[in-house]
């Protein structure tokens, strides 16, 4: 499932009518649990099969296959009726509104809301029966241009809530509000994107990014968005919260114990391992709805979410860096494997980023960690190594000699002129990326963050 389909789901999954979307070539998308109970059909009966295929088998159904073929030829207006449908056991009257996605200006399919109004029809007060139809017309009138003019956004449900219950929901603009960011990050994504099929990298990275937003609603965090392989998600709104820094720690902490089952899922079917890295900065920020009238997000923008991906860039995989203001805010117990002190681009004082693997009661979630010391080698190895900055490789090479190495790291010696928490590219034959974690007399210690295929290869070599 691609992310959108996802987001289609997530909005649409708990609304009382059915809704049932369709492709331009007829084949059904998606059904709501509403649709698949009004329909007397399980959605692995329709999911991805032709409307034409699954409706046909009664002829009683010919004015609902109709209507609903009518809006899949003639995509450009709606189309509304009230018709029969025969399940094979009983016949229903069903209420059915249909209009267009887009995606920007571009159709993409049609959405199809679904109510069963059999009740409705069996009345014989005629004058409360044509009252209880306009209300729901007007429902569905309501429930249909938030859909067509939501789809394209990411939303969560906490933001659909919010927008249903406020008429001014969908206006540009924003408010001021203290909340936790949190941006998480896999380590040596796009190197693995250059050496794996297209249709795996999405598999391995669909189902990543669907547990990790599991786990982020559990604790009522809201994404903002998916980037690439990097998730940028909010604690404290659009839902208030007293807790939203605990909240956004006990998710991270969940976030990286989960990363073991990940692995384990990656390896049965031949996929490389994965480390993930999180930030999390708490502070005041600008949330609203961010855009044009065309187009649209629910977002955040401000200086303390520019602090929070500086933040992220120190992790190494299997990392969770909180700020001085998150950790302050927390009341909860927390286990602090270590800290480290980083002058930030755009930080006047230095901060004091705590490495939390741990939060105690209500939540008590903790993960471990493991890291393998570089052990001496008998030969030092001479090795060519680039500094990337702001993503960018130099292009001058620097000289090493690494004297220890682990699965994990290494300590290499070079006079080059480097810092910690530098990134470079090391050149094995193939290309190895790391961290440089402290830097001393020309020593120094590096985390490994994306090792190439000839890696292990390599390793043995040098032990």
């Amino acid at each position: 499932m691609d992310n959108r389909e996802f987001i289609r789901k997530s909005v649409i999954r708990d609304m009382s009518e059915g809704v049932m979307t369709l492709g331009l070539d007829g084949k059904i998308m998606s059904v709501n649990p509403a649709a698949a109970g009004i329909l007397e059909k399980t959605e692995d009966e329709l999911v991805g099969k032709p409307f034409a295929g699954c409706f046909f088998e009664y002829e009683e159904n010919d004015a609902f296959n109709q209507l609903i073929l009518d809006a899949v030829y003639d995509s450009s207006t709606s189309h509304e009726g009230i018709v029969a449908y025969y399940s094979g056991k009983d016949t229903r009257h069903l209420h059915v509104t249909t209009s267009y996605l887009k995606d920007d200006d571009k159709k993409i399919g049609v959405i199809a809301v679904i109510s069963d109004i059999s009740e409705l029809v069996e009345l014989r007060d005629a004058l409360k029966a044509m009252e209880r139809i306009k209300a729901l017309n007007g429902q569905l009138e309501i429930r249909n241009k938030l859909l067509s003019e939501t789809f394209g956004r990411f939303l969560s449900d906490e933001i659909v809530r919010q927008l249903l219950d406020e008429p001014d929901g969908l206006a540009l603009g924003g408010k001021k509000r203290r909340l936790t960011v949190m941006m998480s990050d896999l380590r040596g994504f796009t190197a693995m994107s250059e050496r794996m099929p297209a249709q795996d990298l999405l598999t391995m990275l669909n189902h990543y990014l669907g547990i990790m937003t599991e786990v982020i609603q559990k604790y009522s965090g809201t994404i903002i968005e998916f980037i690439g392989d990097g998730i940028m998600a909010i604690f404290g709104a659009p839902l208030p919260s007293e807790s939203h820094a605990s909240q956004a720690i006990a998710a991270a902490v969940e976030m990286q114990r989960s990363m073991k089952a990940i692995n384990e899922w990656n390896a049965m079917r031949g996929y490389p391992e994965l480390n993930m890295g999180i930030g999390i900065n708490t502070g005041d920020v600008i949330v609203g709805n961010i855009g044009s009238e065309k187009r649209t997000k629910y977002g955040v923008t401000g200086a303390n979410v520019n602090l929070c991906g500086r933040i992220e860039s120190y992790t190494v995989g299997g990392q969770v860096l909180a700020s001085p203001t998150t950790v302050a805010d927390i009341r909860a117990e927390l286990d602090v494997a270590s800290t480290m002190e980083v002058l930030p681009k755009g930080v006047n004082e230095p901060l004091t980023l705590s490495s939390v693997v741990g939060i105690g009661e209500p939540y008590n979630v903790s993960f471990t960690t493991s890291y393998n010391r570089p052990q001496a080698i008998k030969t030092p190895v001479e090795v060519s190594f680039f500094s990337i900055k702001d993503k960018h490789t130099s292009a001058s090479a620097n000289i090493g000699k690494i004297i220890a190495v682990s699965q994990d790291g290494a300590i290499m010696k070079s006079d080059a002129e480097i810092a910690v928490f530098d990134n470079i590219e090391i050149e094995i034959g193939e290309k190895l990326y790391a961290k440089v974690m402290t830097c001393s007399g020309g020593e120094i210690e590096i985390r490994f963050t994306a090792k190439p295929e000839s890696f292990k290869s390599w390793l043995e070599k040098l032990k």
